[in-house]
């Protein structure tokens, strides 16, 4: 197997594994976001939610590694915007870090909210629902916003170069613009994050993602453009 063929296989594994933890952190997370009482429920179901969290940090790391392992091919394109992918990769992966965060501080106020015989339950609800807040921004901006950004540069990288069918890079460019669109709608309060609507406006992303995955570890990139 050639260097290139190898980056290729990396770069499919990475949006693979990307998109696997993404979903079951976001399933993992349950109990302490959208229990009836997650005060108690977030304590009760602790391994489960750091599982989360650590899933999401493998999120993060594979975010950062796909943009990394992608710009020595589109560098060549234009490396201005190749450091641009890597540099909002880097950003997306941030906030979803600070989403991490979030969650498990919410899971410590769990904790301690179990712990104390009476608790000031006024302020501990307070508080969980600005942690909450804190991931619910954190979710919208960075897998929603950010990524509709790092998508657009990318898709408009591989359209370019022909590293990839173009039909795949026309795939991502529309379905980047589709999250864009579903964020802003989020953002304005006229769907909700987790909603028909808002699944329905993913998919052409997630699509993308997934066939750009599985052609990059079964083809590879394209020989001819590559050494163009």
């Amino acid at each position: 197997m050639t260097a290139n063929r190898k980056s290729a296989f990396i770069v499919g594994v990475l949006f693979i594994l990307a998109t696997v933890t993404s979903i079951i952190g976001l399933i993992l997370y349950d109990p302490i976001l959208n229990g009836p009482n997650s005060l108690v429920t977030g304590s009760e179901h602790a391994n489960q939610v750091i599982l989360g969290a650590l899933l999401e940090l493998i999120l993060a790391c594979s975010v950062v590694g796909t943009s990394i392992t992608l710009f020595p091919f589109l560098k060549k394109q234009n490396e201005s915007l190749a450091l641009g992918y890597v540099c909002f990769r880097l950003l997306e992966a941030a906030i979803i870090i600070v989403g991490v965060i979030s969650v498990l501080s919410l899971l410590t106020l769990s904790q301690e909210f179990v712990k104390i015989s009476t608790p000031n339950t006024a302020s501990f609800q307070t508080s969980g629902i600005l942690l909450k807040a804190v991931h619910d921004w954190t979710f919208m901006l960075g897998p929603n916003f950010m990524l509709a950004v790092n998508t657009m540069m990318c898709s408009y990288l591989l359209y370019k170069s022909k590293l990839v069918p173009r039909f795949i890079s026309i795939m991502g460019l529309a379905g980047a613009t589709l999250i864009f669109i579903a964020t802003l709608l989020e953002m304005f309060g006229i769907i909700l994050q987790l909603s028909t609507w808002g699944a329905i406006l993913a998919v052409p992303v997630f699509a993308y993602e997934m066939i750009l995955a599985v052609w990059l570890i079964v083809k590879g990139f394209n020989s001819t453009s590559h050494a163009s």
